[in-house]
């Protein structure tokens, strides 16, 4: 397909609560060096897309209070292209106002919906999946979802179930069902099936076949962003946006559109893939030392500290001993020493911190 009609709309506007106390609400995940590759993972994502399109055709969608961290580590993206959501609505009115703004610009625009804090290790892989889906997107009235094939039975993401049997080209798949995350039998079934994908929350459609699925099944907020149309690129639509985003329900584009449509597709692959959910889901990609602890400073010495993330200033130094398995991260205002095994009550901690002690540590 003609590159002009390629577009990219990376959404950064999340704020990546677990990754605690690195990821806070004034400096969340994906604006941080959190691989320790001296890119945040938007600043990387941006790239990897530079390889698909121009930078004139990749737009950020985050919230107004990033405007200005997106323009500082993104300086080549035009200001018209980072979009400023005033309310945290999820990702069926962010992607349907992308949707239709790109569409004034250009009706014939496929869009390929992705998010900033994502790990991809197969990169060439990947973006030969995004062209298949590119092209299939041109040229048939679908809705694509990238699905990541399963490597373990996984409880912490939700699956696709599709059809073995292909869509007539060989790696599109057809989408029978979108399944919550499941307990760890279910999750084992699912892997041993072989017909189910991980969903990474990547989309691939032309404007026009997503404007027909927000007509048919989100009917309200296909009206609400149509009647922007007139104002969209133009020194209006920011007044417009201020005004009527906020009116928007607050649904993600799964429950909006994914779960009812009847022309979703999906394309199973192996892309080296990680969410980086989690601190502990970073320590599994991270490169790390003999002992299998993950540190992103020199200025260390370790005795007896083994399976551990350690994530700490780069002015810092730092000495541990005894350590097996646990957390460690200070941003130079919260200092968090925790299990690694017990990282889903990291959330809830950060929580009570804020109660008792101020949103200083939001």
């Amino acid at each position: 397909m003609n590159v002009e009609n390629k577009y990219i709309l990376i959404m950064a506007g999340g704020v990546g609560s677990r990754f605690w106390p690195k990821s806070r609400n004034h400096f969340p995940k994906q604006f941080i060096d959190i691989l320790g590759m001296g890119k945040s993972l938007l600043q990387l994502t941006y790239e990897r897309f530079l390889k698909i399109c121009p930078n004139e055709q990749i737009y950020i969608l985050t919230n107004t209070s990033y405007a200005s961290l997106v323009a500082c580590q993104l300086p080549n993206v035009l200001a018209e292209n980072i979009l400023l959501e005033p309310s945290r609505n999820n990702t069926a009115p962010c992607i349907a106002y992308a949707a239709y703004k790109i569409g004034e610009k250009n009706p014939d625009a496929n869009i390929v919906v992705t998010p900033s804090d994502h790990l991809i290790l197969k990169e060439d892989v990947f973006l030969d999946k995004i062209q298949q889906a590119l092209s299939f997107s041109e040229k048939n009235d679908a809705l694509l979802t990238l699905g990541i094939s399963p490597t373990r039975p996984d409880t912490g993401y939700g699956y696709i179930k599709y059809q073995v049997a292909g869509s007539g080209h060989q790696d599109i798949k057809k989408v029978d069902a979108f399944m919550e995350k499941p307990a760890l039998a279910k999750a084992k079934e699912y892997l041993a099936s072989g017909d189910y994908a991980w969903n990474a929350g990547i989309f691939i459609w032309s404007v026009n076949s997503l404007k027909r699925a927000f007509k048919k099944y989100a009917p309200e907020i296909a009206f609400l962003f149509e009647s922007g149309s007139v104002f969209y690129n133009t020194d209006a639509e920011t007044k417009f946006i201020t005004e009527k985003y906020p009116l928007s329900p607050n649904i993600s584009i799964d429950y909006a559109i994914l779960e009812k449509a009847g022309n979703v597709y999906t394309i199973p692959a192996d892309i080296g893939w990680s969410d980086l959910g989690t601190w502990a889901s970073l320590h599994v990609v991270g490169e790390k030392d003999e002992n299998s602890n993950m540190v992103n400073l020199d200025k260390v010495y370790l005795q007896e500290t083994t399976n551990c993330v350690i994530h700490l200033s780069k002015d810092k130094a730092a000495v541990i001993r005894g350590l097996d398995n646990y957390i460690v991260v200070d941003d130079g205002e919260v200092l968090l020493i925790y299990p690694k095994s017990e990282e889903q009550e990291i959330k809830k901690v950060a929580e009570q911190m804020i109660n008792n002690h101020g949103t200083r540590y939001a």
